[in-house]
């Protein structure tokens, strides 16, 4: 009995390690268009990591604060002159929402996050974030990457009558909110596929399952050149 259980144990811890290195090592896309010339990458958005969790920071400019301009019906100060950054993320409401501190953990979130639970959008202004800092990748893309990049987070609210609906309330602070979000959080589908949706959309390849930060960074790395990367600090 105990030698069925050790070798239950040893074949499940085997298969889990297969799937995270597969989800690694395994492109996607498997492959991309051939590009017509070499497009010039002189775009900068950054990844936020920390250890379970991403965000993707866009660099203000008017053309963001136009498309973004709905953020000012949750209260959000877009005119703040110190905003150098837009940061954006993806996870599931009652972890998101009711978890602010690692205090306020509680085995309810935590379900649901294994299970399926609703959607939200967090948003955060931010002023200067140094590139070097812990936590942080700067990611160079060209034009029509932070395009689509753009077009996928906008994409990425729900809306109600043309609008994306805030959830007044529910925010950490003045400088963040968050909104109705499509789609369904669970274990499989989580915050580090969302934003590896976002950077694949914006012309990167990533693994093909990376649920946690440390998986995506090492599957970014892997499968795009290292010029895309400069001046950055990820978590090891």
């Amino acid at each position: 009995m105990i030698s069925r259980i050790f070798r239950g144990v040893f074949f499940a811890v085997f298969a889990l390690a297969l799937l995270v290195g597969l989800g690694i090592v395994v492109p996607r896309p498997l492959w991309h268009a051939a590009p017509v010339g070499k497009a010039e990458r002189s775009q900068q958005v950054l990844m936020l990591s920390n250890p379970i969790h991403t965000d993707i920071a866009i660099p203000v400019d008017g053309d963001l604060l136009a498309r973004f301009a709905f953020l000012r019906t949750s209260g959000l100060d877009l005119d703040n002159p110190n905003l150098r950054y837009i940061v954006f993320g993806w996870g599931g409401r009652s972890f998101y929402i009711e978890t602010r501190t690692w205090a306020d953990l509680k085995a309810g979130p935590v379900l649901k996050s294994f299970a399926l639970d609703r959607s939200v959008m967090h948003v955060e202004l931010a002023g200067a974030i140094p590139p070097s800092a812990p936590g942080v990748e700067t990611i160079s893309l060209d034009a029509e990457g932070l395009e689509r990049l753009k077009q996928f987070v906008l994409g990425s609210f729900e809306q109600t009558n043309g609008q994306p609906s805030a959830l007044i309330g529910s925010n950490y602070g003045e400088n963040d909110a968050f909104f109705e979000a499509r789609g369904y959080f669970n274990a499989f589908m989580g915050c580090n596929t969302w934003t590896a949706a976002a950077l694949r959309q914006a012309g990167l390849t990533s693994g093909l399952w990376t649920s946690l930060p440390f998986l995506l960074h090492w599957s970014l790395e892997l499968h795009n050149e290292d010029e895309r990367f400069a001046a950055s600090h990820a978590l090891p």
